[in-house]
């Protein structure tokens, strides 16, 4: 009998060690290092300092019937699973430089798939116990593209100055954000149209479950993004089922709150154009729908973006104003051309003559602060209200946080502009370089003065994911923003605390929000 027993826990120990066994305290041995789902296999940098796992499964494949699902368990697996070269992106139109977005700024041209969720590390951790802070970053791209291996995402620099960086896929457009009521009806809450950010959820419940593993602490993880990110951020931060995943958040040019949000709609809005959507595809039934090829459905016209169903999402200005949102610090802000490149300027007398059928009796308070009294005036004010689109969010964002919560907010203006062709000026997403200590993998005439400011940014971007506060020692003061001073950070050509440039501007947006 004694024979029987000792067999049986020889089986039991060893089948479950696979996928079950504690980091504890010891080294890492990128050769195998244990988490949920089984044991992977990283990489490492020529000089060794830092550890790279690329392509780490933190869902299922979101394929077949599982497509316009919540993200499910990953399937365990035996031995050891290689993770050293980038995974597929989410499936997407062909990415393709424009404007001043360079290949610097593309997700890569392939692989592009479905099977999309998955994630990628960087550790400069060498024991398990060292507890780093996390840092996950959450990509742009309109919800429709962008990519957790986007060139200027590269975590090694961000590792080297001592935070566990991660980055994740989740999906997009169609595939990630259709609602319709045949995915509300099979829905338990009776939702739909929040996969992405439900894979973003899931990503950090991996990241909870499974980063100690490689040095991280997961009671202290910051989430990041911009543009679509920064939504992403903004999203997570009043979604119910997101709480106590994360501990500091920033986010960059980009937000949902007021009447006028680019990317948010309400569900049943939401699930009106899908409908329209569907329609269009000429499908009877969700299983039919379900088995519709993947460019196929990536052609067809919809609106791609999180809504608001008061299960994923709550309402964000509410959320925000009652202090129910997830309360922590927050970093946050714009540049001071996000958006001026998007748009073409109109006359003086089209520019107003589109403010007063917009605004009705308030158009003399807007051509007010943004004149047309000619079309080089005109151009300006048009400028200024194009970069405020992302401004105010930002700004108005930091008023709620500081106003309504208990954690502190910061706010900057980013005015650098980035050397070399083509210029357009402080640009959306020209930041994101600076932040994340990636300007060597630009190709750009960077001098002294970027990379100034791209060490005291990164600085602040990693204090901030340690301690909840962006200051430190040799870095310029920045305080924490409050609706009485109003004082922020200028990231340019010099780093310096400054009043809120265009304060009665954004006042007057948030009059028009109310």
């Amino acid at each position: 009998m004694t024979k029987y027993l000792f067999l049986i826990i020889i089986i039991l120990f060893t089948t479950g060690s696979s996928i079950s066994e504690s980091p504890g305290d010891k080294n890492i041995d990128i050769s195998k290092v244990p988490t949920k789902s089984g044991f992977i296999k990283g990489k490492v940098t020529d000089n060794g300092d830092v550890y790279i796992f690329m392509g780490v499964p933190f869902a299922a494949p979101p394929v077949g019937q599982l497509r316009w699902k919540p993200p499910q368990p990953v399937e365990k697996w035996e031995g050891v699973r290689e993770c050293i070269t980038p995974p597929p992106s989410a499936y997407q139109n062909k990415p393709t430089p424009l404007m001043m977005w360079s290949k610097e700024f593309m997700a890569p041209e392939e692989p592009l798939s479905e099977d999309c969720l998955y994630l990628n590390i960087w550790t400069p951790a060498k024991n398990t116990n060292e507890k780093l802070p996390v840092m996950v970053w959450i990509h742009g791209g309109a919800f429709t593209g962008g990519s957790g291996t986007v060139p200027l995402y590269d975590g090694t620099e961000m590792a080297r100055k001592g935070v566990v960086f991660i980055t994740i896929n989740y999906r997009l457009g169609i595939f990630g954000f259709l609602a319709h009521p045949w995915l509300s009806d099979e829905s338990p809450e009776k939702v739909s149209g929040n996969y992405g950010i439900l894979d973003q959820i899931e990503a950090l419940r991996w990241v909870k479950s499974n980063i100690s593993s490689f040095g991280g602490n997961p009671d202290n993880v910051t989430i990041a993004g911009q543009s679509a990110g920064a939504f992403s951020v903004n999203a997570l931060m009043v979604s119910p089922l997101a709480r106590g995943l994360f501990q500091q958040a920033i986010a960059e040019s980009g937000g949902m709150f007021g009447k006028a949000q680019m990317l948010t709609a309400t569900l049943d809005n939401a699930m009106a154009s899908g409908s329209k959507t569907v329609e269009s595809l000429k499908v009877a039934s969700l299983d039919e729908l379900r088995t519709l090829p993947s460019d196929v459905l990536l052609k067809a016209t919809g609106r791609w973006g999180p809504a608001i169903d008061n299960y994923i999402l709550l309402p964000v200005d509410e959320t925000f104003s009652a202090d129910r949102q997830n309360d922590v610090p927050l970093i946050t802000g714009w540049n001071a051309d996000d958006g001026v490149s998007m748009g073409r300027s109109a006359s003086a007398e089209v520019y107003k003559g589109n403010i007063e059928k917009r605004y009705g009796d308030k158009a003399p308070l807007i051509l007010g602060l943004f004149p047309a009294s000619n079309d080089e005036e005109a151009n300006k004010s048009q400028k200024l209200l194009t970069q405020l689109q992302f401004g105010w969010q930002n700004y108005f964002w930091a008023m709620m946080q500081s106003t309504y919560g208990k954690n502190r907010a910061y706010l900057y203006y980013f005015t650098r502009v980035p050397p070399g062709e083509p210029n357009y000026g402080a640009f959306h997403s020209a930041e994101f370089g600076y932040a994340l200590h990636t300007l060597h993998l630009w190709d750009r005439p960077f001098d002294k003065i970027d990379y100034n400011l791209e060490n005291i940014m990164s600085s602040y971007w990693v204090n901030f994911a340690a301690t909840g506060d962006p200051n430190g020692k040799d870095l310029p003061e920045w305080p924490a923003f409050n609706k009485s001073s109003q004082d922020i950070i200028e990231l340019g050509d010099a780093v310096r605390s400054v009043p809120l440039p265009h304060r009665k501007q954004l006042e007057l947006i948030t009059t028009l929000n109310e």
